[in-house]
């Protein structure tokens, strides 16, 4: 029989501990539904593309499977009936009067060409049937639009996701050094975000893409190193007013090092600037993405993305067919707002103004 432990009088009850920082904004975001089913949806995309990259989905998407821009299947016209023609029309009645035309009379090669199709047909080749209308349509070469949507997404969510959090780990890291060590740090990391910021990003990126080429990876390291410095303005700020408040002067008082105190203390209460930022960075750098592959300067030409569907959408449109247009706008459309959503969720579970609300 196991004996009951009771705590002596006038011992002191054990001290509570108290809720994480991370833990209260996990509760906090567990209680938004629109965050938690944005969150779903980032996921489900992120399992796409990795199913994408293993080639358990969209294997196959350069194979041509249908016709020359077959028609999407819920958009397929019905075919026309044809009509036969009455045997007593004019037509009819001339067609059935005109005498045969005597093919030896014209080309002497004429008796030959039943035995040249008869040996043909011995090394005929079985050709594959071309389908007339796919789930969302085919492009101009018969390859599956929808297919090229969850390939271009592996691309375009892998350059977006990747620079933006490369622009923003860059940005926060710069803003933290500089606002909270200031001085010659600050100067010299000020004078680098002038020298980035004097230059039109636009500009500044095609710079770096005539430098580095293109490819995946180039894309994400000219977007990573062109985009942090709207990240380290407002982190920077945010330092300069945190590290003077009372909660980091106590830890600096028990002997928490400046590691600690930005990091582990600073940083939580300014992480909603740098979601909101990342937020912002994967929209602008998706689009970005769609311009570098527009003007030849993107992905390589063996792959596929949502910016060149978009750009061969464009002459397809002309022609009045718009279904890879639909196709990658939704896709992208989709992707980025469920990704808005989340991180507009994420900073509220983590504003620190919210949490003393509570």
């Amino acid at each position: 029989m196991s004996a009951v432990l009771h705590p002596l009088p006038g011992a002191a009850a054990p001290i509570a501990r108290s809720e994480g920082v991370w833990a209260m904004a996990w509760r906090r975001f567990r209680n938004d539904r629109v965050g938690v089913v944005s969150l779903a949806v980032v996921v489900v995309f992120l399992v796409m593309v990795l199913l994408a990259e293993l080639g358990v989905l969209a294997g196959g998407w350069q194979k041509e499977v249908g016709v020359p821009n077959a028609r999407p299947s819920w958009a397929a016209a019905a075919p026309a009936e044809a009509v036969p023609e009455a045997s007593g029309s004019p037509k009819a009645a001339a067609a059935a009067s005109a005498p045969l035309l005597d093919l030896s009379d014209v080309d002497p090669l004429a008796p030959r060409y039943a035995e040249w199709a008869e040996a043909a047909r011995k090394y005929q080749t079985v050709q594959e049937v071309k389908r007339d209308t796919l789930p969302f349509g085919g492009d101009r070469l018969g390859r599956d639009v929808l297919a090229k949507a969850i390939k271009g997404a592996e691309v375009s969510i892998f350059v977006g996701v990747t620079a933006a959090l490369l622009a923003a780990s860059i940005g926060t890291l710069l803003g933290a050094f500089g606002g909270f060590f200031g001085g010659k740090v600050g100067d010299l990391l000020e004078w680098v975000y002038n020298v980035f910021t004097s230059i039109p990003s636009i500009l500044l990126i095609f710079a770096f893409a005539a430098v580095l080429g293109r490819g995946t990876t180039s894309v994400v390291m000219i977007l990573a190193l062109t985009g942090w410095t709207g990240t380290y303005r407002l982190v920077r700020a945010e330092f300069i007013k945190h590290a003077v408040r009372e909660y980091v002067r106590s830890a600096e008082a028990i002997g928490a090092s400046a590691a600690s105190r930005m990091f582990r203390h600073i940083l939580p209460n300014v992480s909603h600037v740098t979601l909101v930022q990342l937020s912002i960075l994967v929209v602008a750098f998706i689009k970005y993405e769609v311009i570098l592959s527009y003007l030849g300067l993107g992905v390589s030409v063996d792959q596929v993305s949502w910016g060149t569907m978009l750009a061969e959408a464009q002459g397809e449109l002309i022609l009045g067919h718009w279904w890879q247009l639909l196709a990658a706008t939704l896709f992208m459309a989709v992707f980025v707002t469920a990704f808005s959503l989340m991180t507009d969720a994420l900073r509220d579970a983590l504003d620190p103004k919210l949490r003393g609300a509570e």
